[in-house]
């Protein structure tokens, strides 16, 4: 707290007694916000605004029936999104997070552009020294964006388990594109869960840093309609280099991705038909791609 102090600089018989209500004033004051902050865990006001407004505790029903499986043994749940992860790889194989209509319309919370290493990994994660003048961005798996609804979250998204090296024109290319189209999807049909990941079962491109982090040849991301399980599922298969293709082009079953990567994305769904169903099929119709974005990322975005 800051120091309470008086503009007055002359001297008066009482004085000393305003002196003595200021300093009582702030002890009373001091005292009443450690017993606030020891009571509630010392959280910060920030934090416990996020806590009023948005907490984890939803995303554990959808843990139970969408988390896909584990190829490497080590699924690890953050507050607001979970991932496995790839020691022989250091990045995750999967990350996977619940995107609603309501977290993307609350107010942005600041990017923190400080990315820390993930402890909760078993044998330490990549760390953001690996990707010095290796030519390749610190793609985020889960957008930070997508997590903007909360301070903590937009935190969680700067974990190295989340960051995986993305070609330049990639990331600020297509990359962005689909990210940018999956949000506008999540609004239209209120809550989707997205599996995101880079395809790791097959020959890399190299390896970066002291680590040796490497660098995936392709990327995927799965989508399933959360609000009609039912309905709709899509997924995406993107090389890790510019593209001036419509993304669509990139579309494919869910089916694909399962085979390409060993992962089974959505093994609790309800009923085996249904996963079937969702997994087997795709229809472009029930997703509308952006033209505008189409042609930002062709006349501009790729120059970036």
């Amino acid at each position: 707290m800051a120091k309470l102090r008086s503009n007055y600089t002359g001297k008066s018989r009482g004085s000393g007694g305003t002196v003595v209500r200021v300093g009582i004033f702030a002890a009373v004051i001091s005292g009443l916000i450690f017993a606030f902050n020891f009571f509630n865990g010392d959280k910060s006001a920030e934090a416990l605004i996020d806590e009023k407004t948005v907490t984890p505790a939803d995303l554990e029903d959808d843990r139970q029936f969408y988390l896909p499986t584990s190829t490497t043994d080590q699924i690890i749940n953050h507050d607001y999104f979970s991932l496995s992860y790839s020691e022989a790889h250091e990045q995750a194989e999967w990350v996977a997070y619940t995107l609603t209509r309501e977290r993307l319309d609350m107010p942005w919370h600041e990017r923190p552009d400080a990315f820390k290493s993930d402890f909760k990994v078993a044998g330490g994660s990549a760390t953001w020294e690996d990707y010095l003048n290796s030519g390749y961005d610190r793609g985020h798996l889960a957008p930070a964006a997508d997590l903007a609804f909360s301070a903590k979250a937009i935190r969680e998204s700067f974990l190295m388990s989340n960051i995986s090296p993305q070609a330049r024109d990639f990331n600020t290319g297509i990359w962005r594109e689909l990210e940018e189209n999956t949000r506008s999807w999540a609004k239209k049909y209120k809550k989707l869960y997205v599996v995101t990941g880079p395809v790791l079962s097959e020959n890399i491109k190299g390896r970066i840093g002291d680590n040796e982090v490497s660098i995936p040849a392709y990327y995927y991301k799965v989508l399933l309609d959360v609000s009609e399980p039912g309905k709709k599922g899509i997924a995406f298969l993107l090389p890790n280099q510019i593209s001036y293709e419509p993304l669509y082009e990139y579309a494919v079953t869910i089916d694909e991705v399962e085979e390409r990567t060993g992962i089974d994305f959505f093994p609790n769904l309800m009923t085996r038909r249904l996963e079937e169903k969702i997994e087997s099929e795709i229809n472009l119709d029930l997703w509308e791609f952006s033209k505008a974005k189409h042609n930002l990322r062709t006349e501009k975005w790729n120059q970036q």
